[in-house]
């Protein structure tokens, strides 16, 4: 129980001092550890908790899909993106099958490292014209 505050903690921390693209990158990390807490949940038979976790995943992609900026083309393949995450988490859930959650931790793992680099390069590009 106490672990479990700290935990909680910490991650209210993170998020009120976190820039912007940081709090997009906790909602992906956060995103993939559901979707893992899916296939274990799966695994182990316990099928509320996959249920909880999936719900959870969905949630965050949704959030995802809410804040794009769609002043920006890469906002439809985002969301394109996104409801495919979502539409394989659906099959996931209905047919219980781990397979469609591990493209969608690929997929969700791929975007949170590119958006990273991403965010890495822009803030150094920054600091060098500063």
């Amino acid at each position: 129980m106490i672990n479990n505050q700290a935990q909680d903690t910490y991650l209210r921390m993170q998020v009120q001092t976190a820039a912007p693209w940081e709090l997009t990158t906790l909602l992906f990390n956060s995103c993939i550890k559901f979707m893992k807490q899916t296939i274990t949940a799966i695994e182990s038979k316990d099928f509320e908790k996959k249920n909880m976790y999936i719900k959870k995943s969905i949630d965050i992609l949704d959030e995802l899909i809410i804040t794009l900026n769609r002043n920006y083309d890469i906002s439809k393949q985002l969301e394109a993106l996104y409801n495919y995450m979502k539409e394989k988490l659906f099959l996931a859930n209905t047919k219980v099958d781990t397979s469609h959650i591990t493209e969608s931790i690929t997929l969700m793992t791929d975007l949170r490292d590119t958006w990273v680099q991403a965010m890495k390069q822009l803030h150094t590009k920054q600091q060098v014209n500063q």
